[in-house]
């Protein structure tokens, strides 16, 4: 190392999947970003509720130690919004494809789909399985799932047919329960906030995206993609997220 200089620490980059999807999603930012010298962690995203899903990324959150930039898809917009307030080590948070909600909204109401159209989620595109769970009205809850020959049309249209029938067949689902509950007080009013808006999402419209993004004063990249930027995309995803592990704020 030159004398007088010093070499910056690389913050840690934390994933947190959404629903429809895990933690595999990212296996392409993983590899080059790790390539780059960035230490990163997919945190399991449970898809439960996100009061329980915020405080369990917390956690994670708080065994990692230096700078944490917390990046999220699609629900796991909400799930970061939630998980960051009170953590001092996050400096920033990026949004990819996702929600950002602000307080008293959930995932359900954040967008008024005539305002904001082009959605294919919806009954024709999913279904509903009951599942037990202490945690909601009556000890019953409904997961929800986008039928396999909706997935690719819905959630991955520009991702090879081959994988999206894989991603189709290995998603998680989003309980009823977490798309209804309410966010509390968003941590992007008090942490700087970047903002990918998928295109040609049919899942979040990107007019909707944009319309949350700019709300919390996001720095806003686009990108012509579908909802599985990430898969899709990649190389934007990376982009972004080291636009923001390089801002000073």
């Amino acid at each position: 190392m030159t004398a007088g200089r010093t070499t910056a620490v690389k913050p840690t980059i934390v994933f947190v999947h959404g629903a429809f999807a895990d933690s595999s999603g990212w296996n392409a930012e993983i590899a080059t970003l790790r390539r780059l010298g960035y230490p990163v962690v997919a945190a399991p995203d449970e898809l439960r509720g996100l009061t329980s899903d915020a405080d369990y990324v917390r956690s994670i959150l708080t065994t990692v130690s230096g700078p944490v930039v917390l990046v999220g898809h699609s629900y796991g917009g909400a799930v970061i919004t939630n998980a960051a307030r009170g953590v001092p080590n996050v400096k920033a948070l990026v949004y990819v494809g996702a929600f950002v909600p602000d307080q008293g909204e959930s995932i359900a109401t954040v967008l008024d789909p005539a305002k904001y159209p082009g959605s294919l989620l919806g009954p024709a595109t999913t279904v509903a399985r009951p599942f037990p769970n202490p945690a909601a009205p009556g000890g019953t809850d409904i997961d929800v799932y986008i039928k396999e020959d909706s997935f690719r049309a819905v959630f991955a249209a520009d991702v090879p047919a081959s994988t999206a029938a894989v991603m189709a067949a290995t998603q998680r689902p989003l309980s009823l329960t977490a798309q209804n509950e309410p966010s509390g007080e968003p941590a992007w009013k008090t942490i700087p906030s970047w903002s990918l808006i998928t295109l040609d999402d049919k899942a979040i419209p990107a007019a909707g995206q944009r319309f949350m993004s700019a709300r919390a004063h996001a720095r806003i990249r686009t990108v012509h993609s579908s909802h599985a930027v990430m898969v899709s995309h990649p190389d934007a995803v990376v982009a972004i997220v080291r636009d923001a592990a390089d801002s000073r704020g």
